[in-house]
């Protein structure tokens, strides 16, 4: 399989990826919203995650951007803002 080579796609991977942790890990995802623990909770998941978007993307695309990081503040924070947490 050829590696990611452009930003369009490489965002993309990123938040399927990230919004395959939100969905297999719901109860997770609240637990650590509510409790202000988020990135502890699911701290395994986030670095799978990472390992799988890096494994699939080029070297200086993975070096050279934040796309990952940036689709996990997307989709498990600001994607769940409805839900009550101390820090909002």
């Amino acid at each position: 399989m050829a590696q990611i080579d452009t930003n369009e796609a490489a965002m993309r991977l990123a938040r399927a990826i990230a919004s395959d942790i939100a969905a297999y890990n719901e109860g997770k995802v609240i637990e650590g919203i509510e409790n202000d623990t988020l990135f502890d909770v699911i701290a395994g998941e986030i670095e799978e995650g990472r390992h799988l978007y890096k494994s699939r993307v080029t070297p200086q695309l993975f070096e050279t951007t934040n796309f990952y990081e940036r689709a996990i503040v997307d989709v498990l924070v600001k994607g769940k803002a409805h839900i009550k947490s101390k820090i909002w």
